[in-house]
Formats: structure tokens, C-alpha cells, sequence
């Protein structure tokens, strides 16, 4: 811009210069007027250059990002930052736009649905991923379809049975509920546990993946040689909140270490329990073989104090540091995780799995056993070194495999212990054909 104001301004003077020796030298309100016309000209061209450029530049579609908020789920929020930085904001001309739910989501469902819908407003969308998927994303996706065929519609944790919501969505990903169900309380056994505490609440136990997992995690216990027990906390999105959720774990561990022994291991469904559970378990005994969503990050920064902003983004260096700090309070070989956030990367595979697909590097027979490959291959995009099992979720009633719903899992990875090996381990076949019972549910 700076080059068009100059040369305009040059083309003023010399104009003026040769007015001068054939005409006599111009009044002062004539070069004043011709400068400013000049200066108006190049500025002229200067933003028609710039905008020339922008266009060119320009996101040739978009994809739509809903994540939770920091509050509720921030991995997931940080993988939609990460494909901003890597594909721009739409609104500076990059591909993507981004938006968050409500933190109470079971009661503002419609607040839900309409943000979702409203992404397909924009002519240029061509992807839409939510995650977590949380109740009315299955209802937004419908609606969409309604308005738009064009847009591939991709669920993240979907908190929506498997059924209800790949009716509306093109894929949805989930974290390896039946195979995790057997591996974490195998984790816990091969880390030193001798009880398995299960702690969650009615909502939680009423979906699907999450009531059939804990029927799959007792059923193992049993396999392996371990004791199961379930202990019910609050809900975080009831009137007590995620303060008073928190409180309830934080006071309850004591009495549950006095009564399950140091070596129990503790798994909780929820994300807001994580943390007061993690700083008990360092402070107090027993074990943590990783979260329902799980990360470094998961956690383990808010229950030791652990100051990540340096690190921010450079997964090895996280998980470095936190091992560093969960050793340091007496938590080693105690305590596990996976080494890349679940959430963190579901965002950013979807979104990568999705550019792909539009883009046509990626197959457009969903489903098939290539674009399982596909997936994993996205995930593997920002996990390096890291290693993934996938596969279709098989429904236990029927034994038909719904490819439109894909598990996976990563090895676990002990603080201060290395990898358990938990990835490769093969899923014996009777756990594919659990059932969710009205005692699961509870």
C-alpha cells in the first residue's frame, strides 16, 4: 500500500513539474487539490490490491468448531485454537469458525441446537464438528440435514446413545468404551490395585456407552481377579454445581481410602470430579490409571499446581513436566494418563478427517474399512509416537456393527511407570456382547 501511495504521488509531482515549464508554476490550491486526488487514487488501488489479495487468499470453505468452554472442557476447546492457528479464523479469511456450548448443557439443549444450526447459515460451511457431542447435538445435525445436504456432520464423544446419534451424523468417535471397560480396571491390576472404585452419578449412568462400560469394568473385575464397587457423587450440572461437586470428592476420599485400602483404584465419569479425585489420590494413596476424557492436562495442572503456559502445545514437554510433579508428591507409578489429550485431538482429528474429506484427499465411502483407516490416521496426525487402536462399535443386542461409530483408544502411559501396554492387549469376544442392564443405570 505504501508503494501505490508513493508512486501516485510521484506520477503528482512530475505531472506538475511539466506543468511548470510549459505553463508557469501552478497556484498552491491547485497542487493541494491535485495531491489529495492523487493520495485519494493510490488509496484507492491500494485497497482494491489488498482486497484482490485477501480474496485469493481467502478460505475456499468453512468448517464450524462447537467445543465446551474453558470451564467445562478445556482439551477440547484448545484443539479448536490449534486448527485456528493452523488454518486462520473465518472471520480474518481463514476456514474456521468457532463456537461454544452453554456450561449448563442438559438445560439450555435449544441454545445448543440453534447454535449448531446457525453454522450452516454461512454459505461456505462444509463441515461441522462438535465435541463433546452433548445432548441436542443428534437434534442440531437433524436439522441441519433439513436445511443443507452438503455439510459432513461429525459428533466427538457423543453423550447421545450410539444409535440416536449417527441417525443424523456422518461419524461419530468415541473413546474404546468396551474395550477401556476391560483395560483400565487390567490397568489398575497390573499397577498394584486390588479394588476398582467406580464413582459417578444417575445422569452419567443413563447414556449408553457410559452405563454399558461400567457393566463391562465390573464384569472384568470379576475376569481378572479384582473387587468392583460403586460410589455415587453429585452431579456437577445439578443445583449443587461444580463447586459442590468438587467438595463432595474432596471430603469423601479420605473415608473411601480408609474403606477401600491404598491399594484401590479410583475411575470417575466426569471431567469436574477429576481433579479434586487426582489430589487426593497423590496426597492420600491409592491409584489413578487415567481419566474418562484422558490428558495430561486432565487434572493433573489445577490438582498440583502445575504452571503449563510455557509448554502450552508441546504435548511431550507437558507430559514431561506433570510426571515430574505427580513424582514429586508421592504420586508415582500411582498415577496414569495418556500422553496425548482425548479431547484435545478428537477436535483437531475431526476437523483435519473433515478438511480431508472435502478436499477429496480422503475417501468418500464412509464407513468402509478405508475410511476407518482414515480416521485413525487423522488422530495419528497429532498424536507422533503415540499409538491408536480403532474399530466399529458393535451393538450387543443384535451383533451388527454400526460403521458410522468408531472406538478408539490409546495406550495408557504410567507417571514415573512408562506404558502399561494396554493398547495392543486383545479384547476377549464375551465383552463385545454386554449388556447394559436397569443396575447400571443406577
Amino acid at each position: 500500500m505504501k508503494l501505490k501511495l508513493t508512486v501516485t504521488l510521484m506520477l503528482v509531482c512530475s505531472l506538475f513539474a511539466g506543468a511548470a515549464f510549459a505553463a508557469g508554476l501552478p497556484s498552491a490550491d491547485d497542487l493541494k487539490t491535485a495531491v489529495k486526488e492523487g493520495v485519494k487514487e493510490g488509496v484507492k488501488a491500494a485497497v482494491s490490491e489488498a482486497k484482490e489479495a485477501a480474496q485469493k487468499k481467502a478460505a475456499k470453505f468453512h468448517i464450524g468448531i462447537m467445543t465446551g468452554t474453558v470451564s467445562q472442557s478445556e482439551d477440547d476447546l484448545r484443539g479448536a485454537e490449534l486448527m485456528i492457528q493452523k488454518y486462520g479464523d473465518a472471520k480474518d479469511g481463514g476456514m474456521i469458525v468457532h463456537i461454544t456450548y452453554p456450561d449448563n448443557f442438559p438445560s439450555e439443549q435449544e441454545t445448543t441446537i440453534s447454535q449448531i444450526v446457525g453454522l450452516a447459515d454461512d454459505p461456505l460451511m462444509k463441515v461441522i464438528v462438535v465435541n463433546q457431542a452433548v445432548p441436542g447435538t443428534a437434534e442440531g445435525f437433524r436439522r441441519v440435514r433439513e436445511k443443507r445436504n452438503d455439510i459432513l456432520l461429525l459428533a466427538g464423544e457423543p453423550h447421545e446413545d450410539p444409535g440416536v446419534i449417527t441417525e443424523a451424523a456422518d461419524i461419530a468417535t468415541h473413546t474404546d468404551h468396551i474395550g477401556r471397560g476391560y483395560t483400565i480396571p487390567l490397568g489398575a491390576k497390573k499397577m498394584g490395585a486390588k479394588t476398582f472404585v467406580h464413582i459417578s452419578f444417575p445422569r452419567h449412568m443413563s447414556y449408553e456407552t457410559l452405563g454399558l462400560r461400567r457393566a463391562i469394568m465390573e464384569e472384568a473385575c470379576k475376569d481378572i481377579g479384582i473387587k468392583f464397587v460403586f460410589e455415587t457423587a453429585p452431579d456437577p450440572t445439578s443445583d449443587v454445581g461444580m463447586a459442590g461437586a468438587q467438595q463432595y470428592i474432596l471430603e469423601n476420599m479420605p473415608a473411601w481410602i480408609e474403606k477401600y485400602g491404598k491399594d484401590a483404584a479410583f475411575f470417575c465419569t466426569n471431567d469436574g470430579h477429576t481433579e479434586p479425585l487426582l489430589r487426593q489420590v497423590a496426597a492420600l494413596g491409592g491409584y489413578f490409571v487415567e481419566a474418562d476424557l484422558p490428558s495430561p492436562l486432565m487434572g493433573y495442572p489445577g490438582a498440583l499446581g502445575i504452571d503449563l503456559s510455557k509448554e502450552q502445545g508441546d504435548w511431550p514437554a507437558i507430559l514431561k513436566k506433570v510426571e515430574d510433579a505427580v513424582v514429586k508428591a508421592g504420586g508415582g507409578k500411582r498415577m496414569g494418563t495418556w500422553a496425548y489429550s482425548w479431547g484435545y485431538t478428537t477436535t483437531a482429528a475431526l476437523a483435519e478427517y473433515g478438511k480431508r474429506y472435502v478436499e477429496g484427499t480422503f475417501t468418500n465411502k464412509l464407513g468402509s474399512a478405508q475410511a476407518l483407516k482414515e480416521m485413525r490416521e487423522a488422530y495419528d496426525e497429532f498424536c507422533p509416537g503415540a499409538h491408536w487402536g480403532a474399530s466399529y462399535f458393535t451393538e450387543a443386542a443384535t451383533g451388527v456393527k454400526n460403521t458410522k461409530f468408531i472406538l478408539l483408544r490409546q495406550d495408557t502411559y504410567v507417571l514415573g511407570g512408562g506404558y502399561l501396554g494396554l493398547a495392543d492387549v486383545e479384547i476377549p469376544e464375551k465383552y463385545f456382547h454386554i449388556r447394559m442392564t436397569p443396575s447400571t443405570a443406577e
